[in-house]
């Protein structure tokens, strides 16, 4: 998963680094899981890490290999995230999506979320110098 997630996130280059490593993962897999996604060849082409906070879903860390984006694999996993978190009785699905990725709220706005609100942002890479960035968070009911 770790080269998967790294690539779809590339484009984050307001931040240093890259965006997973395996101790990051292992901290996510202790308070939730990852939803796979893989093509006719069975290689993984989609992650999606998804948390239940009852009554309330949460997903995050949405990739989609580069080489297969715009193919409506993205939907899926969102379709997927939200499908496993109602079936353990979520009611509400939560995201957040940084205010540098502009791009991001109009797309989910048309999987039916809207903007609930703000949270300040705590990377887990630094910024790079004089980036100011905060969360916006987005929620859709189940």
């Amino acid at each position: 998963m770790i080269p998967l997630i790294n690539a779809a996130f590339a484009i984050e280059t307001f931040l240093e680094g890259t965006r997973t490593d395996e101790a990051d993962l292992a901290e996510k897999m202790e308070k939730g899981s990852f939803l796979l996604g893989y093509d006719e060849s069975d290689q993984l082409v989609a992650a999606v890490y998804v948390e239940i906070r009852r009554p309330r879903g949460y997903f995050g860390m949405l990739a989609v290999d580069p080489a297969h984006q715009h193919k409506g694999l993205g939907r899926a996993m969102v379709e997927a995230a939200e499908d496993y978190c109602r079936k353990q009785g979520c009611t509400v699905m939560d995201l957040s999506v940084l205010s540098l990725r502009p791009e991001l709220p109009p797309l989910y706005r048309k999987l039916g979320y809207a903007e609930t609100g703000t949270e300040e942002f705590h990377p887990s890479r630094p910024l790079k110098d004089g980036v100011e960035c905060q969360c916006i968070v987005m929620s859709k009911g189940l």
